[in-house]
């Protein structure tokens, strides 16, 4: 998982505009979308898509949660620079509460949702992973209908859809084709970004969503060197046997993953549909199971195809009816 901001986590953004975030642009009469909307539109398809390689490769030789630890420390710290370069050194103030919310739920979805994934994709298929965690905005909906908030039929058809292509798509791990413990660190990990999205919209939050997204960042970041050491990746760890293609890859989730693609995805909501911008939902995951084939020539098994399916599937339903309400 790369980071979002929190306006709209991973599940269909007309759900969750919180007060992290930007709300959900009113209605009003149909709007020419520009270039520079399909521009932004592509770099979230395309780049989120590719956070899940661009994981794959950088934990080949560097230990995931370190690698988690400077990416998002180095794109929190970042962020942080340009919010105060740009709107002043007063748009980074907050209250301790605000803090407090922030931290939570940067440890919530970067620590234990991101983290998880980075650590299981050193055995596990890119692409896998990206379809397994696709299922999240199943597990919101769950969460909501937990609190009062019932489901309509699409929905409710949504989570089900959903959580049967879960079932398909760990066939590889019972199987044994691929680690069950991998499958299993994803599945949890979802679990836990969910409760962090799921969380964002109803905690104290920072009002400005750069400024939420930066403090998450470096929380999720400390949060990772934290684990990392709890674990001893430093131990034996040497950085000149770091390969090449290793750094490029963090390079590229911090620049790419977790700065242009997040700035263009916190644009959008300001500026595009949100029923359009939704659509990432269903596309990152196809992106990512593309480029893991041709690029790691990553195994597409029938139950990645046939669970992938049923998971987009379910995850049209959900967007498209969360973004009628």
């Amino acid at each position: 998982m790369t980071q979002r901001p929190t306006a709209a986590p991973d599940p269909a953004p007309a759900s969750s505009g919180g007060p992290s975030g930007p709300a959900a642009p009113s209605v009003g009469p149909p709007r020419r979308i520009s270039g520079a909307v399909w521009a932004a539109l592509g770099i979230v398809y395309v780049v989120w898509g590719s956070t899940y390689l661009g994981i794959r490769i950088a934990v080949e030789t560097l230990p995931p949660f370190l690698s988690a630890g400077m990416r998002f420390s180095a794109a929190g710290l970042i962020l942080l620079a340009v919010i105060a370069a740009r709107e002043g050194v007063g748009a980074l103030k907050v209250s301790r509460r605000q803090l407090g919310s922030a931290v939570l739920v940067g440890v919530l979805l970067l620590v234990g949702g991101n983290g998880l994934v980075v650590l299981a994709e050193t055995g596990i298929p890119s692409g896998l992973a990206a379809l397994l965690i696709a299922v999240v905005p199943a597990w919101v909906v769950v969460f909501k209908a937990l609190t009062g908030e019932r489901p309509g039929v699409r929905g409710l058809a949504g989570v089900l859809l959903g959580l049967a292509g879960l079932a398909v798509l760990m066939l590889p791990g019972i199987s044994g084709e691929v680690r069950t413990s991998g499958v299993v660190l994803v599945v949890v990990g979802t679990l836990m970004w969910s409760v962090g999205s799921f969380s964002s919209s109803r905690l104290p939050m920072p009002g400005n969503p750069f400024t939420a997204s930066a403090y998450e960042m470096i929380a999720g970041g400390v949060g990772g060197f934290g684990v990392a050491l709890a674990r001893g990746e430093q131990h034996g760890f040497d950085v000149s046997a770091v390969s090449g293609r290793s750094w490029t890859a963090l390079g590229y989730l911090v620049v790419f993953g977790s700065l242009i693609a997040f700035t263009a995805y916190a644009w959008l909501l300001h500026t595009a549909p949100i029923s359009l911008v939704a659509t990432y939902a269903y596309v990152n995951p196809v992106v990512a199971v593309a480029l893991g084939s041709l690029v790691l020539d990553e195994a597409l098994t029938w139950p990645i195809v046939l669970g992938g399916a049923i998971v987009v599937a379910g995850v049209w339903l959900i967007v498209s009816t969360e973004r009628r309400t």
